[in-house]
């Protein structure tokens, strides 16, 4: 029995995971797949996101044979997942990246723990200065921040890789917003599951319906 093609899956995602995506594609081999990145920005305008995402599932027309929406609710309020419903595509889990870095379960436990928590991710921390301090105003105005974080105790960093550079990165990070700096080693969890099982599941499903 001849094999069948592999099946074109495109991923519209954040810019914010455009590297994690791409590497768990690339350690784990799974072929056919397109990453399609939407700006990171629009994580502070997050009400932009579910049009922005079916512009993107709309323009790929007959490209592709399936999509994944790289997204959580990130902030949606559940209009990704309406979007998401009548384009007949299927976005990743969870309310937010955070929650797919740590996993629900320990998301949960860290959030209950200590309410006044900011998360950060290895995207975050390198690109601190654009997205925190300039991109909110901080850099210009120095009030801001207290305006923003004077109710929250602490940060972590939600490391997906083990690099002593960005932990650094991180604790400056912190102590610039006058927080407390924690660090865990999360690598790509819940994230990479899912794509792994998505693109399995289109393999799975493929060979069903030749078999």
């Amino acid at each position: 029995m001849n094999m069948p093609a592999a099946p074109r899956v495109l991923i519209v995602a954040c810019g914010a995971l455009a590297r994690e995506l791409r590497d768990i594609v690339d350690v784990n081999s799974l072929p056919g797949i397109t990453i399609e990145c939407l700006p990171a920005s629009l994580h502070n305008r997050p009400e932009k996101i579910p049009e922005a995402v079916r512009d993107r599932i709309r323009a790929a027309g007959d490209d592709f044979d399936r999509i994944l929406v790289g997204y959580a609710d990130c902030g949606t309020g559940g209009l990704l997942d309406r979007v998401c419903e009548e384009e007949g595509v299927e976005r990743l889990p969870g309310a937010h990246c955070y929650e797919l870095f740590a996993g629900r379960d320990a998301f949960a436990q860290l959030h209950e723990a200590e309410l006044g928590t900011l998360y950060l991710t290895d995207y975050m921390v390198r690109h601190f200065d654009r997205l925190i301090m300039t991109g909110l105003g901080i850099t210009e105005h120095p009030e801001l921040r207290d305006m923003y974080f004077g109710n929250y105790t602490r940060a972590i960093h939600l490391a997906q890789t083990d690099d002593p550079d960005l932990v650094e990165k991180g604790r400056e990070a912190a102590s610039r917003l006058g927080l407390r700096h924690e660090h865990i080693q999360t690598g790509y969890a819940d994230l990479g599951r899912h794509v792994v099982e998505f693109r399995h599941r289109d393999r799975s499903e493929q060979l069903g319906a030749t078999s």
